[in-house]
């Protein structure tokens, strides 16, 4: 069954150019121009991943991917925010608040579709690596099931999460520059975004530090990048 797109934005010039290039590609593909309308059809079509633009009449996409977010039928969606804002602190608040991915307009629909594919592929595509689940101390992947459970508590993650904690959870103690973050959980098409991995580490500490400002997982190497401590490392 061919995967499902909602694309939600009100240039019916930009929905029609990337629905054209998407069904092209084999993906089925739903439009709407309004925020209202969106939610609705993510509600009742549930798609496998949302193009959604910043910039709508009845509602900014920074406000649905806070809704999205905190439903639990949705929180797991795979967002790529479409955005004509060229500012960073616009792209990184959208980061902040969950989304997995931006593309700034004007753009390729080429670029388009090949994100789309790249983080469709993320989510479920291919072989479960080995091992299927990895673990340091109360946290716990479930790579096959894409799950994540600390002390044996469900955390909803959104695609881009749960790749960014896989490299580190299955290299515990090792640092990671922001680069070599990129490159190995999202590919090394998305080099030149790695100033956006801490918006995405701020996300996790808050779902999985019992103390985000002093984390026990995700530490901070100055002037480095980012390592999961191991069990056995001082804090």
């Amino acid at each position: 069954m061919a995967q499902q797109i909602l694309v939600v934005d009100d240039d019916h010039h930009i929905t029609r150019l990337v629905q054209a290039y998407l069904e092209q590609e084999g993906y089925q593909v739903r439009t709407a121009a309004t925020g209202t309308d969106g939610l609705h059809l993510l509600r009742h079509t549930r798609p496998d991943l949302l193009l959604l633009d910043l910039m709508l009449p009845d509602r900014s996409g920074w406000d649905l991917t806070r809704l999205i977010r905190q439903d639990p039928a949705l929180s797991t969606l795979p967002i790529i925010l479409l955005t004509a804002r060229v500012e960073d602190t616009d792209k990184i608040l959208g980061l902040e608040l969950g989304a997995d991915d931006y593309i700034t307009k004007p753009f390729n629909p080429r670029e388009v579709v090949a994100r789309v594919r790249a983080l469709l592929r993320r989510v479920g595509g291919g072989p479960p690596p080995v091992p299927a689940v990895l673990q340091v101390g109360a946290l716990r992947l479930d790579v096959a099931g894409h799950q994540v459970t600390l002390a044996q508590q469900s955390i909803e993650v959104t695609p881009t999460e749960f790749a960014l904690l896989q490299v580190l959870v299955t290299h515990p103690g090792q640092v990671f520059t922001r680069l070599q973050l990129i490159e190995q959980a999202l590919g090394s098409s998305y080099a030149g975004l790695e100033r956006t991995v801490d918006s995405h580490i701020r996300n996790l500490r808050k779902k999985i530090e019992p103390d985000p400002t002093a984390p026990r997982y995700i530490q901070a190497v100055f002037g480095v990048g980012y390592r999961l401590r191991r069990e056995e490392d001082p804090g």
